[in-house]
């Protein structure tokens, strides 16, 4: 374990404010110790120019779609439009050229990007679970610890959100393509969850979720079977209402859309997360945030694939929390995510500073901006001890520069929003979990490396 230290950067982010001439204690099991000024003969690490901020957790993820960036923006010959469910037929050609190794190779480039785009904690929603033809792999957890051995060689800490996924959709026929996706039972998916947490048990950066993928996915009786035995201490994420097709699906197969069926069968409510949760009616909003259920916005890949604009101020006056994924990897930036959350949402509401707090703070809205991409996603996850720079809270961290062209002559004051709002691509410099460095400079150590791989392995599922 890492000698206790202390982390001397040009500012710090301390107590809900940018703060100067404090540094950061960092205690012998990675933990924070404090904060103030170093003791005499202390050991001291000097980040002169730098701006130290609470690692950031990225509470939505599916790793193995970095495959198909870039691959996705166009309209298809013989279509007249191009949307999430076109888009969703060439994911599944990639999700479906992987083997285990190829699995490692496509999540470990994922959380390499990131890691050197400041994030420290990842939730990955992940619904490969099966050779491409449905048969279950010798060890059915085979391709959950890929992806766990992918983000802990990266260095990040990784909530598994081990993904139930039955059909697909009311009334409609078996999708080859979602073979590897599918399991038999709720009890079946239970099962593998709750094995996997107990063989992750020593690492105490592993953590175990549970996701029914959606209402399209996930049939009622699992729903209910879920909230009413599901495996306690366990976080629970889905997707719902990110499309206007699937909420007219739910209202056909149900006669109520999803967020009536999961409050119906008892799954709004607090250690739940609805993931995307566009498409919501007033009186929706009104019971998701008396629920206590969270929100994950993933403003980049909601963008990409046309599917609409979180309603993040309403949710938040609601009492919902907000946090943030990356979703897809059409871009890996939860600076960014948190800019585009606030951003999409002047261009609706048509004025500044939608999601400001009040109180006439010049940081106020990116103070709030960076607690959902933080605090509140670590929350998602159940992830204890982390999301906050406090004492006996994980020491995960990431520096700025100060003089990157984007925040050169900021105050104290205004660095975060310039940080959160303005943008400064390139600017995170050091990345720490745990106390430990896994991104010096701009650095990873495997990012060449993994790169190389990963090139390789895009050309073999696109030749």
């Amino acid at each position: 374990m890492p000698e206790r230290r202390w982390i001397q950067p040009e500012w710090l982010f301390w107590d809900g404010r940018v703060r100067a001439g404090l540094a950061l204690e960092v205690d012998e099991r990675g933990q924070v110790a404090g904060a103030g000024k170093p003791p005499e003969g202390a050991p001291v690490e000097p980040l002169r120019g730098r701006l130290l901020l609470p690692g950031l957790v990225n509470a939505h993820s599916h790793a193995f779609q970095r495959l198909i960036r870039g691959r996705t923006e166009y309209v298809a010959s013989g279509q007249e439009r191009d949307d999430f469910w076109s888009w969703r037929e060439l994911m599944y050609r990639a999700a479906n050229a992987l083997d285990p190794e190829g699995v490692y190779v496509a999540s470990r480039q994922a959380f390499v990007e990131m890691a050197l785009a400041g994030t420290t904690s990842v939730g990955e929603f992940h619904y490969l679970h099966h050779a491409p033809d449905g048969t279950p792999y010798a060890d059915r957890l085979e391709l959950s610890r890929q992806v766990i051995r992918a983000a802990r060689d990266a260095g990040v800490r990784i909530a598994l959100l081990r993904v139930g996924y039955a059909r697909a959709g009311f009334g409609k026929p078996e999708n080859p393509r979602q073979r590897r996706f599918i399991d038999p039972s709720l009890e079946r998916v239970v099962e593998d969850a709750v094995a996997l947490r107990e063989a992750m048990r020593g690492d105490p950066a592993v953590a175990v979720g549970l996701a029914p993928h959606s209402v399209r996915a996930v049939p009622k009786p699992w729903l209910e079977l879920l909230a009413r035995e599901g495996p306690k201490g366990m976080p629970v994420h889905l997707h719902a209402a990110e499309q206007p097709a699937e909420i007219a699906a739910c209202r056909e197969e149900h006669g109520r859309t999803p967020v009536e069926l999961l409050d119906e069968v008892g799954l709004l409510r607090e250690g739940v997360t609805l993931v995307h949760a566009v498409h919501l009616t007033e009186d929706e909003v009104k019971r998701v945030g008396a629920s206590g259920a969270t929100v994950c916005a993933c403003p980049s890949t909601e963008r990409n694939l046309g599917d609409g604009v979180v309603r993040a101020d309403e949710l938040l006056r609601a009492g919902s929390p907000i946090c943030l994924g990356t979703d897809s990897h059409a871009a890996v930036d939860l600076l960014d995510e948190a800019r585009q959350l606030e951003g999409h949402l002047r261009l609706v509401r048509l004025r500044r500073a939608v999601m400001d707090p009040g109180g006439g703070e010049m940081d106020g809205l990116a103070v709030r901006l960076l607690k959902s991409a933080t605090a509140r996603g670590a929350w998602s996850l159940g992830l204890e001890g982390v999301g906050y720079l406090e004492p006996r809270q994980a020491a995960d961290f990431f520096t700025v520069d100060l003089e990157h062209p984007a925040l050169v002559g900021c105050s104290e004051e205004s660095v975060l929003p310039a940080l959160l709002l303005g943008g400064a691509p390139g600017a995170v410099r050091d990345v720490a979990v745990g106390g430990r460095w896994i991104v010096r400079d701009g650095e990873h150590p495997l990012r060449r490396e993994s790169a190389r791989a990963f090139a390789a392995l895009s050309r073999r599922v696109f030749a």
